[in-house]
C-alpha cells in the first residue's frame, strides 16, 4: 500500500511536463519562471527534511502518509489555479514538504517492518515505484492536457490524486490501522530480537 499511494501520487499529480506551457501562457515564457517552477519541490522538500525531526513520533503511520499525499494533491491543485509566479512556487514547495515527508515514512515502513528475506525484494520494486511513477506522471500530464487543457491537466490531476489516495488508502484496513509502534513489537517478538526503545525483559516470578 506505501507503494500504492505513492503511484496515485506521482502519477495522477506530478505537472512537471506541463511546466514549459504554464510559463508561456502565463509567465511570457521566462525562463526565470521556468526555473524557480523547477526548483520549487526541491526547494520544499529541502525545508522539509530540515525540520523532519517530528515524523518519527507519529505511530500512526498509514493514515498520515494517506494525508501528507492528500496534501500533496491539493496543493498542486492550488499551484495550477494561481497566476502569481511567486504562489505558484509557494504552492509547489509545500508540495515538495508533503513529499519528502511521505518519503522518510515509506522508507521507514520499508526499512524497520519489512523481513529480512523479503526487504531486498521489496527495496528493489520500491526503486522502480520512484523512478517509473513521476515518468507515468509525465504521460499522464501530457495527455490529459492535450484532451483537457492546461487547467484541466494540471488542477484536475491534483484533485483527483487528493480523492483517490483518500478512498484508496482508508479503505484498507490494514493499511488504515497501521501503527509503527506495535509493529516494531510485534516483529520483535516475531524474531526473538528488541525492538527500538522497548524493554523486553520479563519479570521474575515466585
Amino acid at each position: 500500500m506505501s507503494f500504492v499511494v505513492d503511484i496515485i501520487a506521482m502519477v495522477f499529480a506530478m505537472p512537471r511536463a506541463l511546466f514549459p506551457e504554464l510559463t508561456a501562457d502565463r509567465f511570457g515564457g521566462s525562463m526565470i519562471a521556468l526555473g524557480w517552477m523547477t526548483s520549487a519541490m526541491a526547494i520544499g522538500s529541502v525545508a522539509g527534511a530540515l525540520f523532519s525531526g517530528w515524523v518519527g513520533r507519529v505511530s500512526r503511520q498509514g493514515v498520515a502518509l494517506v494525508v501528507v499525499i492528500a496534501v500533496w494533491g491539493l496543493a498542486v491543485a492550488a499551484a495550477g489555479l494561481v497566476h502569481e509566479l511567486w504562489l505558484v512556487v509557494t504552492f509547489m514547495a509545500v508540495g515538495g514538504v508533503a513529499d519528502v515527508i511521505s518519503s522518510v515514512w515509506r522508507q521507514s515502513i520499508l526499512q524497520l517492518y519489512a523481513p529480512d528475506e523479503m526487504r531486498g525484494r521489496l527495496q528493489g520494486a520500491f526503486m522502480v515505484v520512484v523512478a517509473g511513477g513521476p515518468r507515468l506522471g509525465d504521460l499522464r500530464a501530457g495527455a490529459t492536457a492535450t484532451a483537457f487543457g492546461l487547467s484541466g491537466a494540471w488542477v484536475g490531476g491534483g484533485i483527483a490524486c487528493m480523492v483517490t489516495v483518500l478512498v484508496v488508502g482508508l479503505s484498507v484496513a490494514g493499511f488504515r490501522n497501521f501503527r509503527a509502534q506495535q509493529t516494531a513489537q510485534q516483529t520483535a517478538q516475531d524474531t526473538g530480537k528488541a525492538a527500538p526503545g522497548t524493554d523486553q525483559t520479563a519479570p521474575e516470578t515466585g
